[in-house]
């Protein structure tokens, strides 16, 4: 079945859902109902009904009986005031229908036995005979068309396939999926937590999330340092000015924290570092021999996103950003400066396991000319940045896709693509060519020639949103993080009391050793500490009885392999030591 096949499928399950739905809760007002990637959903004003899956298994019963009776779509053209007349009931159709009416549209109705919708396809020509496996899957809120100011409705979520065997397998995939969600290892794991109190999307980090953390941060930090970074600290805030001279405000106003008034000067919390560092650059004069300057930071950002929007780490309001802008002399050093910046990301990537084209990929993301608003005007200069980047991923042997309207404002970038395990797909890291801000910010250099010359600007995120990267790597890892990322790297349980005192010592001896050890000295079974250790996803489990306290051989339970694992103590701390040293 072709792509356009399986979306009518599963538009026409979502006009079914809306049908079956209405016939048992005849008051419900249907508002949209579109295919998505994996599915389908429609959005309903209930009233004062609330559905939860609890309803779920009545609803799919209902959708059989209702499917029964559907032959073909009849699909028609009205008139506004019949439209009008037709859908009076429902505010949601009547405001759709008002607009086409503005735009000059016709009205297009859809029907199927008595249900009738607002619709111009697609939709299957046997519907009765196609649509058999399908699945309710979730319910949520969503304001209608997208905006707080809108009511919140009820939106149901199902799929849809054409056979029974890719409908099992795809139910089977989100089972997996649930089990490796972060927001579930993240709490069973203790990593981190969000409070009312202090505010939605912004994350609390435990002392064990907080230590993965570290360990990222100080192996972006330390690479980045030997492959010439200048590593540098800029505040939280800045004056409202610096954003508008940038450009940002007019185009990031929406998603950024309102202005916070200072001795009649308005400041902003920072959503992105670039005029910071462009500040920084702008101390002092450059010559061509310095350049490139790769000024870096870990940032902390702050954006306004939706309710709707939050997700976890996924999404949040504040976040810590591996950041660069690098200062060129020339487009073709820029270039090579992209080509850097990929291979530095490649590298993290081969660090963590990720392969290219598997578990991320290459988008090209492009502006719109037409698009003044959104984007910079410099119509000569995006169609020279786009192909100089489309070139150099060629060049590379990089496999790309190209995205019409997702360049930043100010230029054309290369984002390395990641889906979640619910299969949403975000941009984790991002390398961009800047056509704006050199001029913004009067960025120059003394050339060879003593004149001086217009700088140009990459912009680059070599490990993305710390945030998002954890909660990337919790799903990939499901939560079994390598040694040198696990909050504890071994467990140690003294079998009774009397090796308590004995287990202590040896926990100051791994931590002298640099290796992250705990002790359980609960008043529990030996087998109880084992399953709980094993439960956090700790690597190595050491049982401490009188053979370990002695100096004889020790028997270690490795995570995830059922042979255990023999050696002697300090063979042992040696060989974890290697493996953090190595990052294996």
């Amino acid at each position: 079945m072709d792509q356009e096949h399986l979306n009518n499928l599963r538009h026409s399950c979502a006009h079914l859902l809306a049908a079956s739905v209405r016939s048992i809760w005849p008051s419900a007002q249907n508002a949209i109902g579109p295919s998505i990637e994996d599915g389908f959903y429609q959005d309903f004003d209930m009233g004062e009904v609330k559905i939860s899956e609890e309803d779920f298994e009545k609803i799919e019963n209902k959708m059989r009986e209702v499917l029964k009776t559907w032959d073909t779509f009849a699909i028609q053209e009205v008139p506004v005031a019949q439209a009008k007349k037709d859908f009076a009931w429902n505010i949601y159709k009547s405001e759709l229908i008002d607009e086409f009416a503005m735009q000059g549209k016709m009205i297009t109705e859809t029907k199927q036995g008595e249900f009738l919708d607002l619709c111009k396809g697609g939709h299957l020509e046997h519907p009765k005979d196609e649509i058999k496996h399908f699945k309710l899957m979730s319910v949520a809120g969503a304001y209608w068309r997208g905006s707080e100011k809108n009511k919140m409705l009820t939106r149901i979520y199902g799929t849809c396939f054409p056979t029974k065997d890719e409908l099992q397998k795809h139910l089977t995939m989100l089972e997996e999926a649930k089990m490796r969600d972060h927001k579930k290892l993240g709490k069973e794991l203790d990593l981190f937590t969000f409070s009312e109190s202090v505010g939605k999307g912004l994350p609390l980090w435990t002392e064990k999330g907080a230590t993965i953390r570290r360990e990222l941060e100080r192996f972006i930090v330390d690479e980045e340092l030997r492959r010439g970074y200048l590593h540098v600290r800029t505040p939280d805030i800045a004056k409202l000015d610096l954003y508008k001279k940038s450009g940002h405000y007019p185009h990031y106003k929406d998603s950024m924290y309102a202005p916070i008034k200072i001795d009649d000067e308005e400041f902003m919390l920072r959503p992105m570092t670039c005029p910071h560092h462009f500040e920084l650059y702008l101390r002092k004069p450059h010559s061509y021999r310095e350049l490139p300057v790769r000024i870096a930071e870990l940032a902390q950002l702050y954006r306004y996103e939706q309710s709707g929007e939050l997700s976890g780490l996924q999404r949040v309001r504040a976040f810590c950003l591996a950041d660069a802008h690098i200062i060129c002399a020339s487009e073709e050093q820029a270039v090579a400066e992209v080509g850097k910046a990929l291979d530095l990301i490649e590298y993290i990537a081969g660090v963590f396991g990720l392969v290219h084209g598997t578990e991320y990929w290459y988008r090209l993301s492009l502006g719109d000319r037409s698009n003044s608003e959104k984007y910079y005007k410099n119509d000569a200069g995006w169609e020279k940045a786009e192909d100089l980047l489309r070139k150099h991923l060629t060049a590379r042997g990089s496999r790309f896709v190209e995205a019409p309207g997702e360049a930043a404002f100010y230029g054309p970038k290369v984002d390395i693509q990641m889906k979640n395990v619910n299969g949403k797909e975000d941009t984790a890291f991002t390398v961009q060519y800047d056509l704006c801000m050199p001029e913004r910010f009067d960025l120059k250099y003394n050339a060879e020639d003593g004149t001086e010359k217009r700088a140009v600007v990459v912009h680059r995120s070599s490990i993305g949103a710390i945030e998002r990267i954890m909660a990337f790597l919790i799903e990939h890892y499901a939560g079994a993080f390598p040694v040198w990322l696990s909050p504890v790297q071994v467990m140690l349980a003294p079998v009774s009391e009397k090796h308590v005192d004995g287990a202590k010592k040896l926990l100051e001896e791994f931590q002298r050793a640099g290796i992250r050890a705990a002790m359980d000295d609960a008043d529990e079974s030996i087998g109880k500490k084992v399953r709980n250790a094993a439960k956090q996803k700790i690597p190595y489990i050491v049982v401490v009885g009188d053979r370990e306290l002695e100096g004889g051989e020790w028997t270690i339970r490795v995570r995830g392999v059922e042979e255990q694992l023999k050696m002697v103590k300090n063979e042992f701390i040696e060989k974890v030591k290697a493996e953090i040293r190595e990052r294996r």
